[in-house]
């Protein structure tokens, strides 16, 4: 998902060292990415589109996406990232900004959990 040079805003598909590669291949998960020989201008917006024509672009990007090989380990990068921009892994900005926060919503959960548990444990 490499951004056309005409789009300075959004960020290179490399990802960073935070992110391990793949255990079961030689190199780093990206090299296997359908979109690096695919489409590439689908996965990010150009300036001003239309909702319809966003729209449309992005459920083509996500086409790409079903086929990828390393759809998972994409989407996770985007979102330890946090990738703002594009379709990776399946997943518009938009969608991964609730993926992220459902997670967040249930660390915290987990949290009042165990806090609970140590709780009861101590008084025990």
């Amino acid at each position: 998902m490499l951004p056309l040079p005409h789009q300075p805003l959004q960020v290179a598909a490399v990802p960073s060292q935070r992110v391990p590669a793949r255990e079961d291949e030689a190199g780093p998960w990206h090299t296997e990415a359908v979109c690096r020989r695919d489409e590439a201008g689908l996965f990010f917006a150009p300036s001003k589109e239309p909702t319809a024509a966003r729209l449309a672009r992005e459920e083509a990007a996500k086409r790409v996406c079903a086929r990828c090989p390393v759809m998972v380990e994409c989407r996770e990068h985007a979102l330890l990232q946090p990738e703002p921009y594009g379709v990776w892994g399946g997943l518009t900005a938009a969608e991964r900004r609730v993926v992220l926060a459902r997670r967040r919503r249930r660390d915290v959960e987990l949290k009042k959990a165990a806090s609970a548990g140590q709780q009861i444990a101590a008084a025990g």
